[in-house]
């Protein structure tokens, strides 16, 4: 449904939660959605995982390991946050002051019963829109 929304292809969605809660697999679902074919890998080491369907770049980033934010600008992302397509972004706050606002923050949440919560938070009108349409969509 996320992927169907025209507002997502050039939105910032930024990805939270615990190891293991689930960032990288919704992104792979997503991706999938979205045209993606192949295998998709977790940007964890590469940071950044660039995909391309007609008419749409998107990019995955993983800020897990980066130990001081400016290994952001060092590593020329600016540029790539300035480009045209999609851009989602897990451990955002390991960037913390660089990124962007983000048009869309979920928060993935482990519950007790191992199921997941997510909790989707519009920061932007391209967000909210995102966000009327998966409301929309889910009628």
């Amino acid at each position: 449904m996320l992927a169907a929304q025209p507002s997502l292809r050039n939105a910032f969605i930024e990805l939270h939660g615990n190891l293991g809660a689930g960032k990288t697999t919704l992104v792979r679902h997503l991706l999938r959605a979205l045209g993606v074919a192949g295998r998709i890998k977790s940007p964890t080491y590469a940071v950044v995982e660039p995909h391309e369907v007609p008419g749409l770049n998107i990019w995955h980033f993983d800020f897990y390991r980066f130990s001081d934010p400016r290994e952001w600008e060092d590593a020329g992302f600016r540029d790539l946050f300035a480009s045209p397509g999609l851009k989602l972004a897990e451990w955002p706050e390991k960037a913390a002051g660089l990124l962007p606002v983000a048009d869309l923050a979920i928060e993935l949440q482990v519950q007790a019963d191992e199921s997941r919560l997510a909790l989707l938070t519009a920061r932007t009108p391209t967000g909210a829109a995102l966000l009327q349409g998966l409301k929309e969509a889910l009628a």
